[in-house]
């Protein structure tokens, strides 16, 4: 299926590989896309490339500690909002965090759908930077940049690869006919030329690639092409 959404973009720092894992499938279900930095440095640079909706942040880190991550973050007028998710329980080290501009301090043990509530209303609370977006798999159609993102990945397109990517996604999981195709790519009464048609969608084709088994761009012999999630 597709939809139109906001999509919200989390990062996850953990250390702990497996927490982190944890995290990321839980919040992909919750339909959130993910980030993920297993130390401090790589976390204030993905911080920095990414347009984060939110970030969840463990405060040991190795080298630079989740405080100093959001501490950085906050004086280059980064103000993503920022859950701390830590075994750091003391008064001292939530008021700390809070100092900080962290928007919430949350222990470890923690409860799974407690951590989703509090990153539903944070999310809630401050309205999304992100234009509406197509979203099929982890593929993301940017309107505002004329460009996919793949895994993370910004991908150009062509003025007549985004019209022809836009009108696949539209219709995920239903097959598209070369007409259609044509004149969502060429305009109305467009002449129809399927060699050319050809050469675009393995252009997409070649593009969605780090999409790895998520997302299938499918010819329909003598009728057209189907997008959809997963492989069949």
């Amino acid at each position: 299926m597709y939809a139109y959404a906001l999509v919200m973009r989390i990062m996850i720092v953990d250390d702990k590989v497996r927490m982190a894992s944890l995290l990321r499938r839980a919040m992909e279900r919750e339909g959130y896309l993910t980030v993920v930095a297993h130390d401090g440095e790589t976390a204030l640079k993905l911080a920095y490339e990414h347009h984060l909706d939110a970030i969840v942040l463990d405060v040991m880190l190795p080298g630079l500690d989740g405080f100093s991550v959001l501490q950085r973050l906050r004086e280059s007028a980064v103000d993503t909002p920022t859950i701390f998710l830590t075994a750091r329980d003391t008064n001292g080290d939530i008021v700390h965090g809070l100092d900080l501009g962290a928007d919430d301090y949350l222990t470890k043990p923690f409860d799974l759908k407690v951590l989703l509530a509090r990153l539903r209303a944070l999310t809630r609370r401050k309205a999304p930077i992100h234009p509406g977006l197509l979203h099929v798999g982890n593929l993301v159609l940017r309107s505002d940049l004329h460009s996919i993102e793949c895994s993370g990945e910004m991908i150009a397109l062509t003025r007549t690869e985004f019209a022809l990517m836009e009108t696949l996604m539209q219709n995920a999981g239903r097959i598209v006919s070369k007409e259609i195709l044509v004149e969502a790519g060429w305009g109305l009464g467009g002449e129809m030329n399927e060699h050319n048609l050809y050469v675009f969608i393995a252009s997409l084709r070649s593009k969605i690639q780090l999409s790895g088994e998520a997302v299938s761009l499918q010819t329909v012999r003598g009728v057209g092409y189907l997008l959809r999630s997963g492989v069949a």
